[in-house]
């Protein structure tokens, strides 16, 4: 989200620009409307992803699933840098998004979209295509205008992801020498630990552990005391 916001008005409504938390609350308020009405898999059914009362930025009111679609078709296209296009075919878009309203209507509104989300068309062969002509019943590829991707160029997400998680685990470091910098060697080497003996708290240092363990004077398992004496000839 704060890489979104960073870009700025290119892909925001202004008046979501000047606040961070503002747009974050939006944002959370959308992914939850779309958890649920179950907006995933083939159960999910995109007439339902925009929820009620919210008013079109750009497009007229009757066609605000078609301005929610293609800004999540612009959004899959800033984030994914490989992807140079997708198909999409807009005359069958009016059913399946639950817009009912004339046809001319609704190809005014594909233009609309065309133009606010800094999109460009092109027909199967590569060739860009006028929407302004009208919508033709075929596949056609929709990609970021040239224009914007040299604008979005010193915006990758993977970097901007790379660079902040470098910062944080620097400040971790640095915070880590201050505390644990200023303990001399002598008494991080002599640290005590606390031991629980018979209901009462023994205190002995690193070292007086280690000598303790190498005076054991418990036997392997399994090797009798007499045994042993017997072996060695005492009696």
């Amino acid at each position: 989200m704060q890489y979104i916001f960073n870009i700025g008005t290119p892909v925001m409504a202004a008046p979501l620009c000047r606040d961070f938390e503002k747009f974050k609350n939006e944002v959370y308020r959308e992914l939850y409307h779309l958890w649920a009405c179950g907006f995933e898999d083939e159960r999910s059914d995109i007439a339902n992803m925009t929820a009620g009362g919210v008013r079109a930025q750009f497009c007229d009111q009757e066609c605000i699933n078609l301005e929610s679609y293609m800004k999540l078709i612009t959004l899959h296209l800033i984030f994914t840098r490989s992807l140079p296009y997708v198909n999409l075919n807009f005359a069958g878009m009016p059913l399946s998004l639950g817009i009912d309203c004339d046809y001319s209507i609704f190809e005014e509104n594909v233009v609309k979209c065309i133009d606010a989300l800094y999109l460009e068309s092109a027909d199967r062969f590569g060739k860009p295509f006028d929407l302004k002509k009208g919508v033709p019943d075929e596949l056609l590829e929709i990609s970021l205008t040239e224009e914007f991707k040299t604008r979005l160029k010193g915006n990758d997400i993977r970097e901007s992801v790379r660079k902040e998680q470098s910062d944080r685990m620097k400040s971790f470091k640095e915070k880590s020498l201050k505390v644990f910098g200023t303990i001399p060697l002598s008494v991080k080497k002599e640290r005590h630990v606390q031991i629980r003996k018979s209901g009462t708290v023994v205190t002995r240092s690193l070292g007086e552990r280690a000598n303790r363990s190498t005076t054991s004077r418990n036997q392997p398992k399994g090797t009798p005391l007499e045994d042993i004496r017997h072996k060695d000839g005492n009696k």
